[in-house]
């Protein structure tokens, strides 16, 4: 197996290099890059590896700058020194990654997934996305309060305080731990960029909801599930199939 390293640290793309070895007799590492300059170089003009382990943040950037300007058909597993959050959002999002400092049991875990890949093709494209999703969800400010008009008032509630929100006869409303119904002017879009992923969930086209939004979640037709929301008379409320998966991650996380 030959597998190329990308690692502006030297020390760790030396330790990274043992330990493959250690695990692997067969592994050969055919090169160590420390730049993203230097990695589109090596791409354009070597044959591909069998599989990258690749750092997130180089020296001169983000490793994704990399995918500009090259196409990579290999398989690649990131590095990263993120921190427990960070990796509850790559999980969700089905990212491969080893966690800084590498251990080698880690290295054992990957290569056996790896190896079970059988040869298929992957959709670099995608996890790039999902990677680049999960990263935007760590940065991007958060809204932490709404500014409401109740009569004549100006009032915030605080996203704390905020079961779900929901749509309904062209409006959108939020569901308070307190039981009350508010206004928004906002659309259920444009809150859910606004909120925590990690917090809230978008269900389905109408709903958008908190881990502590619901009472009961019963199994439903089509491998969807069907939920209870507190204080809500909505008998009809279902996680989108195509999200039930999605969903079932983010409730474990």
């Amino acid at each position: 197996m030959k597998v190329l390293i990308i690692e502006d640290e030297p020390q760790a793309a030396s330790r990274l290099q043992k330990i493959l070895q250690q695990v692997d007799t067969a592994i050969e590492v055919v090169d160590k890059l420390d730049s993203v300059k230097n990695s589109i170089a090596w791409f354009n003009a070597n044959p591909h590896p069998d599989l990258v382990l690749m750092d997130i943040q180089l020296g001169d950037g983000l490793s994704f700058t990399i995918f500009d300007h090259t196409k990579i058909d290999c398989p690649i597993v990131f590095t990263t020194a993120y921190d427990e959050y960070a990796i509850k959002a790559f999980k969700v999002n089905s990212i491969d990654y080893i966690l800084k400092p590498v251990d080698p049991d880690d290295i054992k875990a990957m290569l056996t997934k790896f190896r079970k890949l059988n040869g298929s093709t992957p959709d670099t494209a995608a996890m790039l996305g999902n990677i680049q999703h999960a990263l935007q969800s760590l940065t991007k400010k958060t809204k932490s309060r709404f500014v409401v008009k109740i009569g004549e008032h100006l009032k915030t509630i605080s996203v704390e305080d905020i079961l779900y929100f929901y749509s309904q006869d062209k409006a959108t409303f939020c569901f308070t731990t307190e039981n009350r119904k508010v206004i928004l002017d906002y659309t259920i879009e444009q809150i859910q960029e606004m909120v925590d992923a990690d917090k809230f969930f978008r269900i389905n086209r109408k709903y958008l909801i908190c881990d502590e939004a619901f009472t009961d979640i019963v199994t439903y037709l089509n491998s969807r599930l069907k939920l209870t929301l507190k204080g809500s008379d909505d008998k009809d409320i279902v996680v989108a199939r195509e999200r039930v998966q999605e969903f079932k991650l983010w409730l474990d996380r």
